[in-house]
């Protein structure tokens, strides 16, 4: 039996996103290429970005993002070229361009930044733990700006190329595909990672460091690697070698792939894992020898499909990433260790939802945190993962499964909300789910359900009084064992009312009542006889 403390919650620093972005809609990025030169002799960064994009209405200016130079820390721009530019100003972390003519919608352009600096956030520069310089960048949600200038929103997606000039000794590796390597003089070497399928800014990658690479195996076709320290190579490699069973899983149960390869690798993102599209990150401790890390990894493996490739439209909308990940992760570790080990992981999770509502007021659905940082809890992870389970009970298993790949094919490459994801699932299953994901998704609490039982020896009946504390009322199949001395038997009940009475035929005196058994209800219970004091 597989029993763990699961490693799905952030490795939170004292750093928060308090950044928002009130972003330019009047273009799309189609593609980027930054062209970054990195060296030993200070953390300071050259870089030159070619954005091309098109214009989504008639327009004479836009802006991007580029973090200000603050305290020693940001970027200054050099030069910045492009059809018909006429001016442009850096200021308020923004780059706002002045054009001398008006855009129509549809007409697409390229435009030219050269800058350099030193990175505030989102590149991570620093030793890793056997003492060796590294090079991370590490942009979730909306860190990318601090050293790359983009739209740096979920929302959009783009095309990128990574061209990254460092000292020979560095390996680089990044986003799809590698096209080039080749030494420069001077000690450096460059490397070109291409990758063709659009994403948004906050899986965009680079890691530069010494490394050992391991091909752990091809999986329908896509080669998987393992990217470790140097001395880590032996524990890293046997670790992440789990991850072609992992994608495999995947692929049979979700849809295909999408990348070019899946690349597993040990960082200095200051998350526990980053699910970088295709070049997945994990902490530099997640290497351990004893594969103590498969839930971390099946999490991050579940993004490629669910918040890279189907993308929530904003970070409100974040369960549609992380409870994904989390539920298809328990649903992966079900198949391999066993129903136990699912109940284990969903009690585990409903504990961490019952506690985190103790001290919050905001829903799942949350329009209204813009610290973004401030989304990695319960609500999004658990919660999240748990409104999934309580879906696949209301729909049944074979639609639910239906359901969740229908909705990956649907939004693949693109963008969705919650709305959209429920109209899959009424698509699929015929049902209306306006209650459900009402409740689920928009009220802050989950149901508190009082049972107060009694036995009639005469009638060989069990009453039993159910009520719902809260508000709103939920709709809800609610599972009862009963216990007697002879053996026990499970019914189900289908909760629909504040107040309902069940009787139910029960041969012998009942010694014990357990509600929800199977822990397949997101609830707090309280169970007693109804002559208790």
């Amino acid at each position: 039996m597989y029993f763990m403390k699961r490693l799905l919650s952030v490795l939170f620093t004292s750093f928060i996103c308090t950044y928002t972005f009130s972003q330019d809609r009047s273009i799309d990025v189609l593609h980027y290429q930054f062209q970054v030169t990195l060296t030993d002799e200070s953390d300071t960064i050259k870089g030159v970005a070619k954005i091309k994009m098109r214009y989504l209405k008639p327009t004479t200016q836009f802006s991007i993002d580029l973090k200000n130079i603050s305290q020693g820390k940001g970027m200054h721009v050099t030069i910045i070229s492009g059809p018909s530019l006429k001016s442009y100003t850096h200021a308020d972390n923004k780059i706002k361009f002045i054009l001398g003519k008006n855009y129509h919608t549809g007409d697409t352009a390229e435009f030219m930044i050269s800058y350099e600096g030193i990175p505030a956030d989102g590149l991570i520069i620093a030793k890793n733990k056997y003492g060796r310089r590294t090079f991370f960048s590490d942009n979730w949600p909306n860190r990318a700006h601090n050293w790359l200038p983009c739209v740096d929103d979920v929302a959009d997606k783009a095309s990128v190329e990574f061209v990254i000039t460092a000292p020979h000794q560095y390996q680089v590796v990044s986003n799809g595909m590698q096209t080039e390597e080749t030494n420069l003089p001077a000690g450096n070497k460059l490397t070109r990672w291409y990758e063709t399928i659009p994403l948004p800014t906050k899986i965009m990658v680079i890691g530069v460091a010494e490394f050992a690479v391991q091909w752990a195996g091809n999986v329908d076709g896509i080669p998987v690697y393992s990217w470790v320290y140097p001395e880590n190579k032996k524990d890293g490699f046997y670790d992440y070698a789990m991850a072609p069973d992992i994608l495999q899983w995947f692929i049979k149960n979700v849809g295909p792939y999408a990348y070019s390869k899946l690349a597993n690798v040990q960082s200095k993102t200051i998350f526990g894992g980053m699910e970088n599209a295709s070049a997945i990150f994990y902490s530099e401790n997640s290497v351990t020898g004893d594969r103590n890390a498969e839930a971390l990894i099946a999490h991050e493996i579940a993004h490629q499909w669910f918040g890279n490739m189907a993308t929530e439209k904003s970070f409100a909308h974040i369960w549609l990433s992380e409870g994904f990940a989390t539920y298809l992760t328990t649903l992966y570790m079900e198949q391999k260790y066993g129903e136990d080990t699912a109940r284990f992981l969903r009690e585990e999770d409903r504990q961490k939802v019952i506690h985190f509502n103790m001290r919050s007021t905001m829903p799942v659905v949350d329009s209204l945190t813009h610290e973004y940082m401030d989304l990695l809890n319960a609500n999004s992870y658990e919660k999240g993962g748990w409104i999934l389970h309580m879906l696949r009970r209301q729909i049944g298993d074979s639609l639910f499964w239906k359901g969740i790949r229908q909705y990956y094919q649907t939004y693949a490459g693109k963008n969705a909300d919650s709305r959209d994801a429920q109209n899959v699932f009424e698509n699929v299953s015929g049902k209306k789910l306006d209650q459900f994901f009402h409740n689920w998704l928009y009220e802050k609490d989950q149901p508190h359900i009082n049972i107060n039982w009694n036995y009639n020896p005469v009638s060989k009946t069990i009453t039993l009084d159910i009520q719902q504390m809260q508000k709103p009322i939920y709709q809800l199949p609610l599972e009862i064992e009963i216990k007697t001395r002879n053996g026990s038997s499970l019914h189900t009940l289908n909760l629909e009312k504040q107040k309902q009475t069940f009787e139910i035929p029960v041969k012998n005196q009942p010694t014990e009542i357990v509600s929800d058994p199977g822990i397949n209800v997101l609830a707090t219970f309280t169970t007693r006889k109804s002559t208790d004091q």
